[in-house]
């Protein structure tokens, strides 16, 4: 069993859990009352025409262990904005990342910026939860849904005025989020199989994105070079996660990846020129 099987097993059971029917009834009530949503898919479109940086609140991670264990994430939310970061992602997935509802909550409160919830969703009733939590954004991993899920749940979170980030490791992956309707593409540049980080992966594949998808590198983005060739490929967005909560100076840190101009001479698969 690979870790994201393992992964996916834990967030069974804690599916389990949410659908019991006192639990699944109180979160959808709090999901359908929730205040509207900020708009995190114009955050990712800088007026400026810079790349978009979505900074990440993360506690440690399967492959590298702890990262940042005593992260503040309302102080970090709020260095992140103050760097000029577009969006936050947070990771919300406890067993794994060592993170918590509470974080995105925190953090939310703490600066303007539209949040993205990074959990394994695999079911409506995170959605639910995502929504009633305070979340702009959900996450949909491609590799941990087939394609009826995927579809479903892409559906649903739009359906409840979430924006979908839609997450792909290679080209069938990508045809798969594109068939579902995502309008946010990522492109993940680690191996789910080795953890091994490729930039590579995220230059070829961008081609593939039709120029009025929102598309976001992810993963293997440490230095304001490694963004600056994101954005020399056409990408909207990057979202980095280590290398800032890590950082002595995320302010500077968050400013410097944020810095390039996005090229667009490119054209993505079925859109016009970028």
């Amino acid at each position: 069993m690979g870790v994201l099987d393992e992964i996916l097993a834990t967030k069974r059971d804690e599916v389990t859990v949410l659908r019991r029917p006192q639990t699944r009834d109180l979160l959808r009530r709090e999901a359908l009352g929730a205040p509207a949503p900020r708009d995190f898919a114009a955050a990712l479109r800088r007026d400026d025409g810079r790349i978009a940086v979505i900074a990440e609140i993360k506690r440690r991670s399967p492959s590298k262990g702890d990262l940042a264990p005593d992260l503040d994430p309302a102080a970090t939310a709020a260095s992140y904005e103050q760097g000029g970061a577009a969006a936050l992602s947070v990771l919300t997935d406890r067993p794994w990342f060592g993170g918590a509802i509470a974080d995105l909550q925190v953090a939310r409160a703490a600066c303007s910026l539209p949040v993205l919830r990074k959990d394994f969703m695999l079911d409506a009733v995170q959605i639910d939860e995502a929504r009633a939590v305070g979340a702009d954004a959900v996450l949909l991993i491609v590799a941990a849904l087939d394609d009826a899920t995927l579809h479903d749940l892409h559906a649903y979170a739009v359906a409840l005025g979430l924006a979908v980030l839609v997450e792909a490791h290679d080209d069938d992956e990508l045809d798969r989020a594109l068939a579902a309707g995502a309008q946010i593409v990522g492109v993940n540049s680690r191996s789910l199989q080795t953890f091994g980080e490729d930039l590579g992966v995220a230059e070829r594949l961008r081609a593939a994105i039709p120029a009025d998808r929102i598309a976001v590198a992810e993963s293997g983005i440490r230095t304001p070079d490694d963004a600056a060739r994101m954005a020399d490929v056409g990408f909207d967005a990057v979202l980095v996660g280590e290398a800032l909560v890590r950082s002595d100076d995320p302010v500077a840190l968050c400013a410097a990846l944020g810095s390039r101009a996005i090229r667009r001479e490119s054209s993505g698969r079925g859109g016009a020129a970028l």
